[in-house]
């Protein structure tokens, strides 16, 4: 065989990722790049017909983003919500896998049944939780016949153990999901092993099935923190605009600043700043990753 066909040969794959890798740049690459001259830039709604001709003022969208608005309040809340979310969707994750990894009847409708709140449209999930929440509503009758303090759910304090609720409704599904796939992957020699030595269920699952899982469960917690950060659909429906500040969530005020307050400039640096929040985790998983 030539030298020229075994280059050609170990070149093939890099040009079948090519369409792929041209997709990824028009849907990804050139809108950041967009973001990020608008973020520049004094565009609103006075310069907007005339955008490349806006003024442009630097990283003063990005000082004014940290100064003079609400965004480390924002980051704030989103963060601690989403690592609330998080801690939330573990236990229950990996207890409903566990308790639908074994052969019982209906096993198969009981597995499908519980990724439904994962499925419903956020649209839809945040109009049903918003009925149920309001005053007077399901939750506050039911806590109300329990002897416990009804009150404001979708605005004041309560907001944001709302928002928290109806997520972490939301997303645990994800670890279930993600959990049984690894109880799939161990090995039924392993379980054997255990049963002839006398392990306990509690040793068993910390020695033999938790190792098994830390992949699949790192993946999820990350897709979960990312998501819970990135979701505009819920807080948006669940609480309207303007928000309650207890639930103001970083993709809810860019949206504000852009599409209420015309500053598409200063918005623009918001998301710049949230596509940081969001590459910290997803960098520092990707670096573990490689590690092991």
């Amino acid at each position: 065989m030539s030298r020229a066909r075994r280059v050609a040969e170990r070149q093939r794959p890099l040009w079948m990722l090519a369409p792929g890798g041209l997709l990824l740049v028009l849907v990804v690459g050139f809108p950041l790049v967009v973001a990020g001259q608008i973020s520049l830039l004094d565009l609103d709604q006075y310069t907007f017909r005339q955008w490349l001709d806006a003024p442009f003022v630097g990283l003063d969208n990005y000082v004014e983003a940290v100064r003079d608005s609400s965004l480390p309040h924002a980051v704030w809340v989103s963060t601690t919500y989403a690592v609330v979310v998080t801690l939330i969707t573990l236990p229950v994750g990996v207890a409903a896998a566990l308790a639908a990894h074994d052969r019982f009847t209906g096993r198969g409708l009981v597995r499908s049944v519980l990724l439904i709140p994962y499925v419903l449209p956020a649209f839809v999930v945040g109009t049903v939780w918003r009925i149920i929440l309001q005053p007077d509503g399901v939750a506050d009758n039911a806590l109300g016949r329990a002897g416990l303090d009804a009150g404001l759910w979708l605005n004041g304090p309560r907001s944001f153990w709302a928002l928290v609720i109806v997520q972490a409704w939301t997303a645990w599904p994800l670890l279930y999901l993600l959990a049984l796939a690894g109880l799939q992957t161990v090995d039924p020699e392993v379980h054997e092993a255990a049963a002839l030595d006398g392990a306990g269920w509690w040793v068993k699952l910390r020695r033999l099935i938790f190792p098994y899982l830390r992949g699949p469960i790192a993946l999820g917690l990350v897709i979960t923190f990312l998501h819970s950060v990135n979701n505009f659909t819920l807080p948006f429906v669940l609480f309207g605009v303007p928000s309650p500040r207890d639930v103001e969530v970083l993709p809810v005020l860019t949206y504000v600043e852009s599409f209420q307050n015309f500053r598409f400039g200063l918005s623009a640096a918001m998301a710049v700043f949230s596509l940081g929040v969001v590459a910290v985790p997803l960098l520092a998983y990707l670096r573990a990753v490689r590690l092991t």
